[in-house]
């Protein structure tokens, strides 16, 4: 065995640690069976630069579709061109208004302990986006969120302002085995905000030249019942919110709204800091999920209350036998 799964095996023996086990024995389990996987991204895990294991679980076929906010589908870009401008802040919890306004003022803008450079990182992709959005809007096409990513990075116009290894970039691996991508709840991104900005202004005519939350559950729908058929597949979640919410619901919208049969997710997971509460669904236990008609009685299924930015990449290191 790699030195952190042998670090893991013979350590995490009890409560969250063993069910950290657990998860990765099964998530092996379900893949070793000929399953697939299912990536959900919530909170700021791309700032959080977990690309480094995510890009890897990719290429090794561990991971074949990913379900992300808007942020993390960006972040990762901003990170890959501007890595050398970003600014740590390790005692964020003591600064004072006048020192976040400060921040500000200076182009940085913070998440946690981490300060994402303004002019470096999100006004350098949007010149970019900005030649893709006009460049569809005048030929009428319509995309997703994630194939103009796709394009730019495929058009290697980024390539000379990388600024990590591009093997540390998920999207990127991601882009080279063309990985499916749903990216619900886009219109609460920094490049969402930007577009709507360049449709207010005139630059962009048609709003609707990025494709809308309701299609991308038709395309999911279809991606579902074609691969589930062939495939048990596996729902891996990080964090809570619409990441994980919009993609789970696609299993009771097919056996309850459109009245035909399908699989339910062949093994669950989530990782989360929320502990369980009356009326949270990211605090919910799993089983939940079976009153909902998302998981079935033996689905394998898992809830690791920690933090998704600790745990998930010893999850990944076991995975890969690092």
């Amino acid at each position: 065995m790699g030195p952190v799964r042998q670090f893991v095996t013979h350590h995490f023996r009890h409560f969250n640690a063993a069910v950290v086990i657990d998860a990765a024995n099964a998530w092996e389990a379900h893949l070793a069976r000929g399953g697939k996987m299912l990536l959900t991204l919530a909170g700021a895990m791309s700032t959080a630069e977990m690309g480094t294991v995510i890009a890897e679980l990719i290429r090794k076929g561990k991971v074949h579709a990913i379900c992300c906010t808007g942020a993390n589908l960006e972040e990762d870009v901003f990170n890959l061109v501007a890595h050398d401008s970003y600014k740590r802040i390790p005692h964020y919890r003591m600064l004072t208004a006048e020192q976040e306004k400060e921040l500000e003022h200076q182009g940085l803008n913070r998440v946690t302990d981490t300060c994402i450079p303004e002019g470096e990182a999100m006004r350098k992709i949007e010149r970019h986006m900005l030649e893709l959005w006009t460049d569809a809007d005048k030929k009428g096409e319509r995309l997703f969120p994630h194939e103009l990513f796709y394009k730019l990075l495929r058009s290697k116009k980024l390539e000379q302002d990388y600024e990590i290894d591009p093997k540390d970039s998920w999207l990127l691996a991601a882009s080279d085995k063309n990985l499916p991508i749903w990216v619900p709840g886009y219109e609460d991104s920094t490049l969402a905000n930007m577009f709507v900005a360049a449709v207010v202004r005139g630059d962009v005519k048609n709003a609707t030249t990025i494709k809308s939350g309701l299609e991308q559950m038709r395309t999911l729908i279809e991606w579902y019942r074609e691969e589930s058929a062939r495939s048990s597949i596996g729902f891996f979640q990080i964090g809570g919110g619409i990441a994980g919410d919009f993609p789970i619901c696609v299993v009771p919208l097919i056996h309850q709204d459109l009245q035909q049969q399908c699989p339910y997710w062949g093994y669950f997971c989530q990782i989360s800091d929320s502990t369980t509460s009356y009326g949270s669904y990211s605090g919910a236990v799993p089983n939940e999920k079976i009153t909902w008609g998302k998981l079935d009685v033996d689905t394998p299924r898992f809830i690791i209350e920690s933090d998704a930015t600790i745990v998930f990449p010893l999850v990944a290191a076991y995975m890969l036998d690092w």
